[in-house]
């Protein structure tokens, strides 16, 4: 089994005519895709050449991609990293990507659902369960509503009622 790959950003269209991307970032800043020098396009191993903020997400230069046309070509694709290169976390600290797909369950040990996917609108870490019976629910990812315990979320099921 391959290792897990982690969606950094995504490409938004050309910049400019010399092959340049304008890309939408998924992670904190810039920063965190400027760590790496080689990443997958759509499933196409790339270098990064250069990398800037720019347009409210980022400008990338790929090697290979030397126009405009192969620039748009790459439009729509996600620009991922294996886990393992991005940087340790520290106690407490975590990756969205490694709460997709941990289990939810009651402080007793009740499955409540699975996490299938996360979000942040300024307030928090959301999670999105996916209960038992094919339906979803948000659940605010705080300590006594949602808790971290041995890679499952140990949840207060009145929150996804």
């Amino acid at each position: 089994m391959s290792e897990p790959r982690v969606t950094l950003a995504a490409v938004a269209g050309a910049h400019g005519i010399g092959g340049e991307v304008r890309l939408k970032l998924f992670a904190e800043g810039v920063e965190s895709l400027g760590r790496q020098s080689s990443v997958e396009v759509g499933g196409r191993p790339l270098t990064v050449q250069s990398l800037r903020a720019g347009g409210g997400g980022a400008i990338a230069r790929f090697a290979g991609i030397g126009d405009r046309n192969a620039a748009e070509a790459l439009r729509g694709q996600a620009v991922t990293v294996p886990r393992s290169s991005l940087p340790p976390l520290a106690e407490g600290e975590y990756y969205h990507s490694d709460l997709i797909g941990l289990p939810c369950v009651s402080e007793a040990g009740a499955k409540l659902g699975t996490v299938v996917g996360v979000e942040n609108f300024g307030a928090g870490d959301i999670l999105e369960i996916e209960k038992p019976d094919g339906k979803r629910a948000m659940l605010p990812f705080r300590a006594g509503v949602a808790d971290l315990h041995d890679q499952r979320i140990v949840a207060d099921p009145v929150f996804l009622a």
